[in-house]
């Protein structure tokens, strides 16, 4: 199967080439592919800060590219760079609060410059890191894919309909997807009929990306308003919802996109099986649940205006851009390290103690 997923990687958000970090502009599509260059640890910040470039992996691979462009700069600048660097790993991390990813991948860059050897090329070491952090993450989405269309398999093999939230394919990671990556994975095993995407407001993800990917990979697929999640559960033979994360506590409760909370209700309430996908670098066990994540807020004007014009009343909006979704409400979490089914803190713990599957 790994041979067919690697035939279907069609698209990619982030290109490292020739020391500059390209950027698919997420703002603008399906309706332009327009790319842009990063070529300062700012720019970096600037773009995961305006949606340039979004979704927990893509977000952390970023950072990861930025800490190089920043090490570039200051070690041209000389005297004590590696002090002056700390405050682009500060400007990066303050970018996006909710989503693990970022933090940990500026926290394995931080510990790679830390073991640098004395006659080391800094920016090449640097380089390489960042490197690697992409390519994990690539290897990571097919080994998910893998294990969750096994899952879908063991359950339900023939062709049934899934439901997914916001965007987890490759505009989101490093490579084939987390949550898409599974449903690439079972379409290609003939156990997907149809995906029902709904649109992810406000910004619009599932209708503008989700369904984007989708649709060019010949997957059928239907856009359906968020809130008709719950109809579309009673009468429509979803079997699975399927879902991306943000950041995973340590008891397995799950921050992700506004909207993913209520479809863990409804899909108890239907029946429905409920799978969350993401690498193990979203996993956060130094938080003991979801009450400890802080959820990110952005501005209000994203639910009052569209494209610069107001469509209601004068009144405040309360934006909120993740919730949490508690631990009793999901079937499985499927990680590049293994599979954890109704997760609790004993289960977390011991997956995270294993090594990375292969």
């Amino acid at each position: 199967m790994r041979d067919r997923l690697l035939a279907a990687e069609k698209v990619k958000a982030i290109d490292w080439r020739d020391g500059t970090l390209y950027l698919l502009d997420q703002r603008v599509l399906p309706f332009e592919q327009t790319w842009i260059a990063c070529t300062s640890a700012a720019g970096v910040a600037e773009a995961i800060r305006s949606m340039v470039v979004r979704g927990a992996p893509a977000i952390g691979i970023s950072a990861a590219y930025g800490v190089v462009l920043a090490a570039r700069a200051r070690f041209a600048e000389g005297g004590h760079w590696q002090e002056a660097l700390e405050e682009d790993f500060a400007q990066l991390a303050a970018t996006r609060p909710t989503a693990v990813n970022l933090s940990w991948a500026l926290g394995r860059m931080r510990e790679r410059l830390a073991r640098l050897k004395k006659h080391a090329d800094p920016l090449s070491v640097l380089e390489a890191e960042a490197l690697a952090i992409h390519e994990s993450d690539r290897e990571a989405n097919l080994t998910m894919a893998q294990l969750g269309v096994d899952l879908i398999r063991k359950h339900q093999g023939n062709a049934q309909a899934i439901l997914t939230h916001c965007n987890t394919g490759a505009l989101a990671t490093g490579g084939f997807g987390t949550a898409l990556g599974v449903i690439r994975g079972a379409f290609i095993e003939g156990m997907v009929e149809r995906v029902y995407a709904g649109e992810t407001r406000p910004w619009l993800q599932g209708s503008r990306l989700t369904a984007w990917e989708l649709a060019n990979e010949g997957i059928p697929v239907t856009l359906s308003a968020d809130s008709a999640a719950a109809h579309i559960m009673k009468t429509k033979g979803v079997t699975w919802v399927i879902v991306g994360a943000d950041r995973i506590t340590a008891n397995g409760d799950v921050a992700n996109k506004i909207g993913t909370y209520q479809l863990a209700v409804n899909a108890m309430h239907h029946g429905v099986r409920f799978m969350v996908v993401a690498p193990s670098s979203t996993i956060d066990m130094d938080l003991a649940s979801g009450d400890d994540i802080v959820l990110e807020e952005r501005d209000e004007r994203e639910l009052l205006e569209v494209g610069g014009q107001r469509l209601g009343a004068d009144i405040d909006a309360f934006n909120p851009v993740f919730d949490v979704t508690p631990a009793d409400l999901i079937d499985v979490i499927v990680t590049e390290k293994g599979i954890v089914e109704r997760p609790d803190t004993a289960k977390m713990a011991q997956l995270m103690c294993r090594k990375r599957l292969h």
